[in-house]
């Protein structure tokens, strides 16, 4: 039985951008509304919020039905945590802090190869066993559905970045602008030129191997269009709670200087969070 393909991933390989947010809530409404706004994709991350099993595969399951697309972050680059993940209905799975030749074939397989697992599947990844044809069809189409994406968020996997975006299996990367920031002692300055020279540098050779690329910002927009400019093509923008302070914040600041609370153009120290 041929079975669906990844919406997403034929939309990037067609050339095209994608567009997507973080959520954190597990409210039944988003789905709905995040469709109204006509983005592709939802980054669900479980590596920083605390959603079990079965919250992540309601979400999944909900965003699928609304035809967008769940893109999961596993709390740790373990390749069965990546089959949960997508037993949960994730289309595509992405690893945290990934920076050795190891995690990245560890995770293509548990992304590329499913159902097969153990030594079998470790001779098949190493090439100490050729995959026969009629298998090798057979895991192709079972796994047609599913996206991998390694996060590149530090020095030393910079330094093996040759290496490691030569994986076979990898279709994307998603940069993690704090952490890779913090690991090249640039702790939150986005704008400092040794950091903006390394964004460069992971998307130049990403989509040099003809691979997709996104970074995750929760700042101004500009920040996104800037990095579409140099090569992104999947734009992860920002978070549902940021988005809702970032707004809320904005019309309580209107309603309280015009009743008097607070000085013209301020803010409200209460706002802040």
């Amino acid at each position: 039985m041929k079975r669906k393909k990844n919406a997403l991933l034929e939309k990037l390989n067609a050339g095209k951008n994608v567009y997507g947010t973080c959520i954190t809530s597990t409210g039944p409404m988003w789905p709905g509304a995040i469709k109204s706004v006509g983005l592709d994709f939802v980054f669900i991350d479980t590596e920083h919020i605390p959603l079990g099993r079965t919250e992540l595969s309601l979400l999944c399951q909900l965003f699928k039905a609304n035809e967008i697309t769940p893109v999961v972050r596993i709390p740790s680059p373990d390749p069965y945590l990546a089959c949960q993940a997508i037993d949960a209905g994730a289309a595509g799975i992405v690893a945290p802090y990934l920076e050795s030749k190891a995690q990245f074939v560890d995770l293509a397989g548990a992304v590329k190869y499913r159902p097969l697992k153990g030594q079998l599947l470790e001779q098949y990844l190493n090439g100490s066993k050729p995959m026969s044809p009629r298998l090798r069809e057979y895991v192709n189409d079972y796994n047609t559905a599913n996206m991998c994406i390694a996060n590149i968020e530090s020095v030393p996997a910079m330094e093996n970045l040759d290496e490691l975006l030569d994986t076979q299996g990898l279709d994307a990367v998603f940069i993690g602008p704090h952490d890779l920031s913090v690991s090249l002692d640039l702790a939150e300055q986005y704008d400092h030129p040794d950091f903006e020279a390394a964004v460069k540098t992971i998307i130049h050779k990403t989509r040099a191997r003809g691979l997709h690329i996104g970074i995750h910002f929760s700042l101004e927009p500009e920040r996104q269009v800037k990095w579409m400019k140099e090569g992104a093509n999947i734009v992860v923008h920002s978070f549902d709670i940021a988005l809702f302070l970032q707004r809320l914040r904005h019309d309580m600041a209107i309603i309280k200087e015009a009743a008097g609370d607070i000085a013209a153009g301020g803010s409200g120290e209460n706002l802040v969070v």
